[in-house]
């Protein structure tokens, strides 16, 4: 590195969780990003040449590193969405990929649908997150699924809908993956205890199913050992 200033402030970063701000000779915000290790993250845009010309440029253009830490990887996430979508950095633009990080969502309906998703919709339903990539969170749904069966059809589960006989059960009813609320087979209230539950779970809060939960994490870590065992 030839910069004796940015080697210097490269330096003084902490090796703490937080958000980092690239500056360019003008103080306009190039680049805004989360790192698990500030120093290690910002220090390995410096020692390499990368894949990418706009990334090659981009460190050329940096004079000034700003950051924030905070408490978690958790909480650097979001504050990157935040500041991307309040700064709109020029190369957050042009490097876009996939930095529009995973939620998971409870859809307000009936018989509430949770699904993974990348978009968030102002339609009064629930995100959690965001996650760091989808195998986190398709494994976090993997274990919720397991304890409480849910739908996944689209169908419009109003009480006339269901009443009418409009919906018939599907494969997932069969197999057993859904109660078959579109028949009627499970109450519009039984489900909801169960999403009750699986919102609680997505806040952290793991009280009510705790022993279930923790039952099934082990299954699933026992599975995955037998997998890797197998490959080798």
């Amino acid at each position: 590195m030839n910069n004796p200033s940015l080697d210097l402030q490269i330096q003084t970063l902490p090796s703490n969780p937080g958000v980092y701000q690239y500056y360019d000779k003008d103080g306009k915000i190039l680049y805004v990003g989360k790192a698990k290790n500030l120093k290690k993250r910002v220090a390995s845009y410096f020692n390499k040449i990368h894949d990418t010309a706009k990334t090659n440029v981009l460190v050329k253009k940096i004079v000034t590193i700003k950051h924030i830490v905070v408490t978690s990887e958790q909480d650097a996430l979001l504050l990157e969405n935040n500041l991307i979508k309040k700064l709109q950095p020029r190369y957050n633009v042009l490097l876009r990929d996939d930095k529009t990080y995973p939620w998971i969502c409870i859809k307000k309906e009936p018989f509430p649908r949770i699904f993974p998703t990348r978009r968030m919709v102002k339609d009064g339903s629930e995100y959690f997150g965001p996650y760091t990539n989808f195998k986190v969170v398709n494994t976090i749904l993997d274990l919720i699924k397991e304890l409480y069966p849910l739908r996944t059809c689209n169908y419009d589960l109003s009480p006339s809908n269901i009443n009418s006989g409009k919906f018939k059960v599907c494969l997932e009813y069969h197999i057993g993956n859904c109660k078959g609320g579109c028949e009627g087979y499970e109450s519009a209230e039984n489900y909801q205890s169960h999403v009750n539950v699986i919102r609680e779970i997505l806040k952290g809060n793991f009280k009510e199913s705790l022993k279930d939960f923790k039952v099934k994490m082990l299954q699933f870590a026992s599975n995955m050992e037998f997998e890797e065992a197998q490959k080798t």
